[in-house]
């Protein structure tokens, strides 16, 4: 899908993640018209990646002097909420990176302003875009691996404290909503239930095994959840382990047991069937300035999101796509910590 012509964007929040966005537009050819960051450092860096557009000190300020088809908003996770909010209100356009907020009680408040608005709304769970998962979920439409009997996951890598320390908020309840769940291990959770169906039950544990002398937050985390089925009674699991404590990045895995055969996301997608045959599918390459495990579909987000802007029909993953997913990681703080309000 190609965007439109004369399609323009703008970018709230210029931290990291924010590069593959910079980088997105650019290679799409959408027009940048400002860019803006409460931070004096995220807004000095924005204009050294696009030196040439408009810099604003708060979202704010760039609506009042600029009207842009799309607004990224790419900032912390606690600051989602009322950027995200004031922009449907105002009847701009919107991708927004993940979490959908750091709270559910936010979370449910974009929910509801995105179903009262003209306005479309994106929540980048971009990894639905990758050439495995969508290659996956295609096998189990099709009923290729036969009934599906299970599923694991894992996302076991690495941390540092200067990746805190140089960013306190990622560190912080109030700030992040979590640590290595709502950070790091968000994608693989929608992923699990986009393919599963989200679960009925949720049974986890979230701890602090390494880095407690440097966040508030957990590190690791281990769960089990129950997805609804017509063939096995009570429902299908699968299985979630996942640390920051590993020494390097593991690849991020997906497994999913069916009569028929197993399918593996690991680097690509591997079917291996009963009856002998097998399929491997690479995954998608883009060159990015980005870190290698953001994935490498941001592009056909944007770009889906982009071309999809004169459709009747709200974007395919909106804010209550992206409530599944926050709602497995906190019911597993709920679970960890029931006398805090970490969970809401």
């Amino acid at each position: 899908m190609s965007t439109p012509a004369g399609t323009t964007a703008a970018i709230v929040g210029c931290g990291d993640v924010s590069l593959v966005h910079f980088e997105a537009i650019r290679a799409l050819g959408i027009e940048l018209v400002g860019v803006a960051d409460v931070d004096p450092a995220g807004l000095a860096r924005a204009r050294q990646l696009a030196p040439d557009v408009l810099g604003f000190e708060s979202h704010k300020e760039l609506l009042a002097a600029v009207r842009p088809d799309v607004v990224h908003v790419t900032t912390p996770h606690d600051q989602h909420t009322q950027i995200t909010l004031d922009l449907l209100a105002a009847g701009v356009n919107v991708i927004q990176e993940k979490p959908l907020a750091n709270t559910l009680t936010a979370a449910h408040c974009i929910v509801e302003a995105s179903q009262h608005t003209s306005a479309r709304l994106g929540i980048c769970l971009q990894n639905r875009y990758n050439n495995s998962a969508q290659a996956l979920k295609q096998v189990l439409e099709d009923g290729e691996l036969g009934d599906v009997l299970g599923a694991y996951a894992s996302v076991v890598w690495t941390r540092t404290p200067d990746y805190y320390q140089a960013k306190p908020w990622r560190g912080r309840w109030q700030n992040a909503g979590g640590g290595l769940l709502i950070n790091q291990a968000l994608h693989t959770l929608d992923l699990l239930q986009w393919f599963l169906g989200e679960p009925t039950a949720v049974s986890g544990r979230a701890a602090t095994l390494k880095y407690g002398d440097v966040i508030e937050v957990e590190d690791s985390a281990t769960a089990m959840f129950t997805h609804p089925s017509t063939v096995v009674e009570g429902g299908i699991t699968s299985t979630f382990v996942g640390s920051l404590t590993n020494t390097v990045h593991r690849p991020v895995e997906i497994e999913i047991y069916g009569t028929k055969g197993t399918a593996t996301i690991a680097d690509g997608l591997h079917l291996r069937f009963d009856d002998g045959r097998a399929k491997d599918l690479a995954e998608r390459v883009v060159p990015s300035g980005g870190r290698s495990y953001w994935g490498m579909s941001h592009q056909a987000l944007i770009e889906d999101f982009h071309g999809r802007l004169g459709d009747d029909e709200p974007f395919w993953i909106g804010a209550e796509q992206a409530m599944p997913s926050l709602r497995m990681l906190k019911e597993i703080y709920a679970q960890t910590w029931p006398d805090t309000s970490r969970h809401q």
